[in-house]
């Protein structure tokens, strides 16, 4: 009996022994990688893996790639692959417009908006895909602001009927906190180059000429945003400035009634509408994502600790930034 206790631990030592090993022998690759591996190689473009979502026919080739874009759009929140989600999904698109076999693009976006200039190089990323194949949008429960200025990138938009969309706007917040500065007895001693260079500074009230000149500054981008949607659903834009371009939201269906979508459905018709502009009926449905990475995982375990955390989702809880300018419905503006 005891003869075969020792086999035991001497087996669970030995396991031991090799799972040591291997896990130093992998911190030490990754390390080298860090390093900069081998000099004057360039980095390679991140290549995204394919989930297969629906069969195609037997002997095709043809693809319709999936690519999703979830939560706030913003240049600082990581990406999977990338330094960004807004350089993932530039990434994606690239690797999609770059693949023969795929034969066009489904975007499926489920957004409040985000940031102003990272929804602008996204948008520009779908301009460029849709100049190389077709790229479907598909809206999901939320496309509003940001999330409606990207999809007009697209070829062909669909949104759901319960689809909240529209939102054409843009946004800049701040917080005054001089009357709770007073009360406690505290002051803000700024110095300063010009009269504007602390002008969302919210210990004190904004003089008239800031304000001037933020809701000018504020204006010039709305008015970008409308001159897309104008340009991109051919509509004109004094028509949506005096109507639905206000800020407002949107039903899918009343966005729909607007001339603001192409039309209304599911993601399996964005499927379906995807094979028919990119002439590939049997082409199967992939989705990207991202690529098993062992420094990634190896990271995640040496991140655990025993504390636990709730924290809620920054797509549903975006914390606005002061003095950025966003496109996002007023009602995520605290």
């Amino acid at each position: 009996m005891a003869d075969r206790k020792l086999g035991c631990l001497n087996i669970f030592l030995f396991v031991a022994l090799c799972l040591s090993v291997f896990v130093n022998f992998v911190l030490v690759v990754v390390t080298f990688q860090r390093l900069g591996g081998v000099v004057g190689e360039e980095e390679p473009i991140p290549h995204f893996r394919e989930t297969l979502l629906q069969r195609g026919s037997r002997g095709s080739s043809d693809k319709i790639a999936v690519i999703l874009l979830r939560g706030l759009i913003s240049s600082s929140i990581p990406g999977n692959v990338s330094d960004s989600m807004v350089d993932d999904i530039r990434a994606a698109l690239q690797q999609a417009g770059e693949d023969d076999h795929v034969k066009a693009i489904v975007l499926e976006i489920d957004s409040p908006g985000g940031e102003v200039t990272a929804s602008d190089v996204i948008y520009n990323a779908v301009v460029k895909a849709r100049a190389k194949k077709p790229v479907v949008v598909y809206m999901d429960s939320l496309a509003a602001s940001g999330g409606y200025y990207i999809s007009c990138g697209g070829k062909f938009l669909i949104a759901n009927e319960t689809t909240i969309t529209g939102s054409i706007g843009v946004i800049i917040q701040t917080l005054n906190y001089e009357q709770l500065f007073n009360k406690i007895g505290l002051a803000s001693v700024v110095f300063k180059s010009g009269k504007f260079k602390d002008m969302l500074n919210g210990a004190r009230p904004i003089t008239p000429e800031e304000r001037d000149l933020i809701q000018s500054f504020i204006m010039k981008t709305y008015d970008k945003f409308l001159g897309i949607v104008a340009k991109e659903r051919n509509l004109p834009a004094d028509l949506l400035r005096n109507t639905i371009a206000d800020g407002r939201i949107l039903s899918g269906k009343d966005a729909f009634d607007h001339k603001l979508v192409d039309g209304l459905g599911q993601l399996e018709d964005a499927f379906v509408k995807a094979k028919q502009l990119g002439n590939a009926p049997g082409a199967k449905i992939v989705k990207y994502g991202p690529p098993f990475s062992l420094s990634r995982f190896i990271r995640a375990f040496g991140q655990a600790d025993s504390k636990i955390e709730l924290q809620l989702p920054k797509q549903f809880v975006p914390q606005l930034e002061t003095g950025r300018a966003y496109f996002l419905p007023s009602y995520y503006a605290p």
